[in-house]
């Protein structure tokens, strides 16, 4: 875990390096400070000596000033060290996540890889700068302490080496105890940040159904959760604070009875008792600082292993050593296809699919909700990769293409559409960066969106809140929809996407698609069967099996299903071409 993390740190080693060194230096010259004092007290004050007290009133000031430099210099790179290391941390976490496939992404929901980039990393910093400073710090200081009380008095300083087991002891058994409950602490915040997430989203829905109090008890729930959970923690850490304190006091007292048993036998001088309380106070103060970086530890030690979790994930994708650079054409075949999301075969949520689809054709996909018609056509640009069986796009098994150049040759308008914060240009160029302002408005008028826009007081500038909630469910699915043709794809998908446009617009972009992009493989899922009833041929899917193929007049003829639902729909008024 710790040599995953330490990669991180990269061109911050440098500072990871010199924080340690200075804090030790400002060690060295802190722990010179008492032994100068004793000095100044015992060869200097007690005699009457100007001339000592002078020299070593000069080694104290210097001493103090350089122990303040090296201090804040310790203090300015190890802010630098821990922010950068936390900024290389988020951003090789988030590149990793780039890389996952939809199968990792289901792996870890969006709230906890959001809590893991934030939180948790924010844990790790602070960690990480306790680790290059405090951790440094503390045993050095007490190394030197100790050194020094003992050149003063060997039997008293013995006193020290009997408090730290005991510390030892105790810290380790309350770390252990805490451990677990903060571990469930940072697995609760992810159930949080979901409640949150889903709520703000959700927000037009939560009003329009009155829900406001259903959603604060959830909220209340799993915040008193996460309260619980803390306190139980806090209290056993919470036992640092008197235990350190019990044995600092004592063995204060300890050796201040014993030191002035010395003092009064002539064995000891006053200025090395003072000296000496003063490294103890030294050696005291570490440990207590030792107890906190335990504390800070052991809550960033979950966090480490959740980030650690992110980094270790292994895309269920990969590219082959040597992928096909280019795709032929827009056909499409499906030779003995099984799906499961859970990759077990007993839970197969496509079963022996077979299909094969020209390039340039127009498809239709029906079957009722679940039926597996999303999960179908996202298997085509492999953002799953087939349980059994293969797929086939322009004559090469989609395995054995490089993933962005696949993707790139198929375009796909999702069920949720989603729009990003920016105008109406700035999204409809994430089909293509380079694409011309002339581009935008055939693709556009491809997609019957041109009009629309041009409604609009600042047209193509239009601004687009975050999510699209400034523009209707129609309006977001053509932008889409002109998005996705602006990649000018050999395989266009349309799942279930113009389900918001009326049906005299539907008409019009299908009439578009048949003009102006023949060459292109349209793949259309529609639950309206005058948005497919002209396709050169409808799929009707039924419970992860293709039930039935053929045009129109085929199926009202051969097919039960798609016969049944036409009935429905006309019955009901749908149909209207």
């Amino acid at each position: 875990m710790i040599k995953k993390l330490a990669k991180s740190i990269r061109e911050y080693k440098k500072e990871t390096i010199l924080t340690p060194l200075f804090m030790i230096l400002e060690v060295v010259t802190e722990t010179l400070i008492p032994f100068f004092l004793a000095k100044l007290i015992d060869d200097g004050v007690k005699v009457g000596d100007m001339g000592v007290i002078t020299r070593f009133g000069i080694y104290l000031v210097i001493s103090a000033l350089i122990s303040l430099t090296f201090s804040i210099i310790a203090g300015i790179l190890a802010s630098k060290a821990s922010c950068g290391f936390a900024k290389n941390l988020r951003h090789d976490m988030y590149y990793k996540i780039q890389d996952y496939s939809f199968y990792n992404i289901d792996k870890f929901s969006p709230s906890s890889i959001v809590t893991r980039l934030t939180t948790d990393v924010g844990n790790v910093q602070m960690a990480y700068m306790m680790l290059i400073r405090m951790a440094f710090r503390v045993p050095f200081t007490m190394l030197f302490s100790l050194i020094m009380a003992f050149s003063i008095n060997k039997k008293i300083s013995l006193i020290f080496l009997l408090a730290v087991p005991i510390l030892a002891f105790a810290l380790l058994f309350i770390a252990k105890k805490a451990h677990k409950y903060f571990d469930k602490v940072f697995k609760t915040y992810d159930k949080l940040n979901n409640v949150v997430s889903e709520n703000v989203r959700g927000m037009r829905v939560v009003k329009s159904y009155v829900t406001e109090n259903k959603e604060i008890s959830k909220f209340k729930k799993i915040s008193n959760e996460i309260y619980n959970y803390h306190v139980k923690a806090e209290k056993l850490v919470a036992f640092n604070s008197p235990i350190m304190q019990f044995v600092m006091f004592s063995s204060m007292l300890i050796i201040s009875y014993f030191s002035a048993i010395y003092i009064s036998t002539g064995s000891m001088k006053t200025g090395e008792f003072m000296s000496l309380i003063t490294y103890s106070l030294q050696i005291l103060s570490s440990l207590m600082m030792f107890a906190m970086i335990f504390v800070i530890l052991t809550i960033s030690g979950t966090s480490a292993k959740r980030i650690v979790e992110v980094l270790d994930e292994v895309p269920d994708l990969d590219n082959p050593k040597d992928p096909v650079m280019e795709v032929r054409d827009g056909s499409i075949e499906f030779k003995n296809v099984d799906f499961s999301y859970v990759k077990d075969k007993n839970k197969l949520c496509l079963k022996k699919i077979n299909l094969s689809i020209k390039s340039g054709e127009t498809v239709g996909i029906i079957g009722a909700t679940g039926s597996s018609k999303s999960t179908l056509v996202q298997l085509i640009p492999r953002l799953y990769d087939v349980t059994e069986g293969r797929i086939l796009v322009g004559g090469v098994d989609v395995r054995d293409y490089d993933i962005a150049t696949l993707r790139n040759a198929v375009a796909m308008v999702l069920q949720k559409n989603v729009l990003f914060s920016g105008t109406i240009k700035e999204n409809l160029r994430w089909g293509s960066e380079a694409a011309t302002d002339s581009e935008l408005v055939r693709v556009c008028k491809l997609a019957q969106a041109d009009d629309f826009i041009n409604s609009f007081p600042e047209g193509y500038d239009t601004y687009i809140e975050q999510g699209g909630t400034n523009v209707s469910g129609g309006q977001k699915q053509r932008l889409c929809i002109a998005r996705a043709l602006l990649k000018k794809p050999k395989i266009l998908i349309l799942d279930d996407s113009t389900s918001a446009v009326d049906t005299k617009t539907d008409k019009k972009i299908r009439k578009a698609f048949k003009n102006e992009i023949p060459d292109t493989t349209k793949i259309i899922i529609a639950q309206r069967v005058n948005s497919i009833m002209d396709c050169d041929k409808i799929i009707v899917m039924d419970n992860g099996k293709i039930n039935g193929i053929g045009t129109h007049k085929e199926l009202l003829k051969n097919n039960e299903i798609y016969r049944d639902v036409y009935e429905s729909q006309t019955k009901g008024g749908v149909i209207n071409e």
